[in-house]
């Protein structure tokens, strides 16, 4: 019998047209991206479909618009199947942002609501620190316990945290400029093949974001949570919840916690998963997942044709 897993993508993944031509073949996607545009007071919609790139990518749009592609191809998935999200899936995990879109998906937030609330993350995040003092590097062919002797050997410059611990080989760093630099010239120094500084604009998932996590706790405060349809496997703790309190107090401690999605691959390992969908724009997660389940099914739904064949 089969065990399927929702995956909903994280920063990174937006592209230009991103859920526009799902958009013109459905209603339902087309209505919920003017329900979006309605809860943003602004065409998040024209900006998905039209761009920029250079405006989508700011943090501010591109998180909201990543949920917006993501619940769209969910919603268009439902009213194909005819089933609610617990029919369709045991557990749904989203990569940092995406675990919004799970919790959505979920139906712990509604969707005018999980938009707003990105759309202040991304704001939040950007202002936490200004532009060009802090910074993020991939090292690519690093386990944990480098990246840890990588973080604390480039102390001395500055913070440098372990950010994303996304697979085996692929650990995200951090920090303040400074700090990040000296990560880098010590990982060569240990010999990693390649080192990366990604083209970010603020240091996420480290202790220089915990503005952002005072303005996101606050907000969260007002929300309305309810309790999970099904488990979203969160990415501080690992966990399956369902508690509308527990979700909530983990998505302030996400803003300046490590992403834990090895771990959370591992999880759906022992968990017996043998579906993996990811939904919406991009392929990031689906890739992890084939390489820490290879025995898997891996599905990647952002066209109404992908639904369609997903379905059939």
């Amino acid at each position: 019998m089969a065990v399927t897993a929702f995956l909903f993508p994280g920063q990174g993944s937006q592209v230009v047209g991103m859920a526009s031509i799902l958009a013109q073949n459905s209603k339902i996607a087309k209505d919920i991206l003017s329900e979006i545009d309605d809860a943003l007071d602004f065409k998040l919609s024209t900006l998905m479909a039209e761009g920029p790139y250079e405006d989508l990518q700011l943090t501010q749009n591109a998180q909201p618009a990543l949920f917006a592609s993501s619940i769209c191809t969910l919603r268009v998935l439902q009213d194909q199947t005819g089933k609610t999200i617990s029919e369709l899936c045991s557990f749904v995990a989203g990569h940092s942002l995406g675990e919004y879109s799970a919790l959505c998906a979920a139906g712990s937030l509604g969707i005018s609501e999980t938009a707003r609330l990105l759309h202040l993350r991304g704001q939040s995040m950007q202002q936490a620190v200004p532009v060009g003092e802090g910074a993020m590097a991939a090292l690519i062919g690093a386990d944990l316990a480098i990246a840890e002797e990588i973080a604390s050997a480039s102390a001395d410059a500055g913070l440098v945290q372990i950010a994303n611990d996304n697979a085996d080989g692929q650990i995200v760093l951090s920090g303040t400029s400074a700090g990040i630099v000296k990560a880098m010239e010590v990982a060569k120094n240990k010999g990693l093949r390649r080192v990366v500084k990604l083209p970010v604009s603020a240091p996420f998932h480290c202790q220089m974001m915990a503005p952002a996590a005072d303005v996101m706790a606050k907000a969260l405060t007002k929300i309305d949570f309810q309790n999970a349809e099904v488990p979203v496997v969160q990415n501080v703790t690992v966990q399956p919840e369902i508690s509308a309190y527990v979700l909530r107090e983990n998505l302030v401690s996400q803003v300046i916690g490590r992403v834990r999605w090895r771990e959370t691959m591992s999880f759906f390992n022992q968990a017996e998963v043998t579906d993996f969908v990811e939904l919406g724009t991009g392929k990031v997660l689906s890739g992890l997942a084939k390489r820490a389940a290879p025995d898997a099914r891996i599905y990647t739904l952002d066209t109404l044709d992908d639904i369609l064949g997903y379905v059939g």
